[in-house]
């Protein structure tokens, strides 16, 4: 089949088709305007995928939590809004502490939340293991459950939004490779491509792993570092159903959820792989990505008291992927700093999935209009957080952001 032909213009380009870039392509169709979708490999193929696809609705601002709470939202009328299908399951989270400044931290996360009209409760570990049979109780300080929070297979955001927005006009170019961005007086004015040039003056840089190396091409400097994370998936087992919770760990950093029968875990380790992608050859992807499963079975150990399951089971799968952290622990999203006409959607910080459907529409509405309707200033690529610090001081913030991913700004270690 002949790969579709690139337009000469069009109103937007994004490039990246994962969660975020995916969403905001279809957010910018949704909105009137002509959109190229590119990628350089095929379309939703790298990190998000290879994501654990779960939500966590109360997050550690409130900016971020009003942010997350709309993707429940979205993702729950997703059909409605996008004419494709997409397959959830909503059965709450439970966040477990086990030390006594993680069962504070969850009193305060409790009346937080509350406060912001989340239905989210402080439960007790009986009746948690009711909600979670593979659960045992022993060391568990408190429990927190919220209970709109949900799970999906991952892939479904990216494809779905791709296909939607293709519906609605965009053009999807895979296997299309930015190589150089076009500026013009200081703006941006397309894409050079492998195989031709797209004008434009909307250039929007999703390109995940990539986002350091593309905005780079267009002058402008985002820091964040390329983190692998990896999660495994159990075989089948006798007792798991689809409406058991998310189950976290905050001081551990490990999650556990249902999945394909058995149960997904996966965590943040204290000394993870960080990436500089200019290291790697051009036509790397992220199937190519060397995992390592005994990190994964060191996390299982590091919570084997509640969840021995996990100590000698087989599994059918496991997988990772390179989402990028930032040094403050939020995300990057927003126009560039030093080229007008350029967007950034990206440090995911492993969240970004289930916050796509918001964000791309937060930056859909910030450039066609100047004026997103949820406030994402925090966000802002020009912050302090991603500039400020020289590369060695960003990867080792960027590490404890990743390390402690579960704890509150006030149990984070100094």
């Amino acid at each position: 089949m002949n790969a579709t032909a690139l337009p000469d213009r069009v109103d937007a380009i994004v490039i990246g088709s994962g969660g975020l870039g995916a969403s905001t392509a279809f957010h910018l169709a949704r909105a009137g305007l002509s959109v190229a979708l590119l990628d350089k490999a095929d379309l939703a193929s790298q990190t998000s995928p290879r994501a654990a696809g779960l939500s966590g609705t109360l997050r550690s601002d409130d900016a971020m939590t009003r942010i997350a709470a709309l993707s429940v939202q979205m993702i729950e009328r997703f059909e409605a809004d996008t004419g494709e299908k997409l397959i959830f399951f909503q059965p709450g989270s439970l966040k477990i502490a086990r030390r006594p400044e993680h069962e504070a931290q969850l009193h305060n996360e409790v009346a937080r939340g509350q406060n912001l009209g989340l239905d989210v409760a402080l439960i007790t570990p009986d009746e948690a293991q009711r909600l979670m049979p593979y659960l045992c109780t022993d060391g568990v300080r408190a429990v927190m459950h919220m209970r709109t929070d949900i799970y999906l297979e991952p892939v479904q955001i990216p494809a779905l939004y791709a296909r939607a927005a293709g519906r609605l006009g965009a053009t999807l170019l895979p296997n299309t490779r930015v190589e150089e961005i076009l500026t013009q007086a200081g703006a941006t004015a397309g894409v050079r491509t492998d195989r031709g040039e797209i004008r434009s003056p909307v250039v929007v840089d999703a390109a995940g792993g990539w986002l350091r190396l593309v905005a780079a091409m267009g002058g402008s400097s985002v820091k964040l570092v390329p983190t692998r994370h990896q999660l495994m998936i159990t075989v089948p087992l006798p007792k798991v159903r689809p409406e058991q919770p998310i189950t976290r760990i905050i001081d551990a950093n490990v999650y556990v959820r249902p999945d394909k029968g058995g149960l997904m875990l996966g965590g943040y380790e204290p000394d993870p792989v960080q990436y500089d992608m200019r290291d790697l050859p051009p036509d790397f992807e992220i199937a190519d990505l060397q995992l390592d499963v005994s990190v994964l079975r060191r996390l299982a150990e590091s919570v084997a008291v509640q969840f021995p399951i996990f100590k000698d089971v087989e599994l059918q799968e496991y997988r990772g992927g390179l989402p990028t952290m930032t040094a403050d622990g939020e995300h990057v999203v927003g126009a560039a700093p030093g080229l007008a006409g350029l967007f950034v959607i990206g440090g995911c910080c492993v969240g970004g999935l289930s916050t796509a459907p918001a964000l791309g529409r937060l930056l859909s509405e910030l450039i066609t209009t100047g004026q997103p309707s949820l406030d994402i200033l925090s966000m802002a690529p020009e912050r302090h957080a991603t500039t400020a610090v020289s590369e060695e001081t960003l990867r080792e913030q960027c590490r404890l952001q990743y390390a402690h991913h579960y704890w509150s700004p006030e149990t984070m270690p100094a």
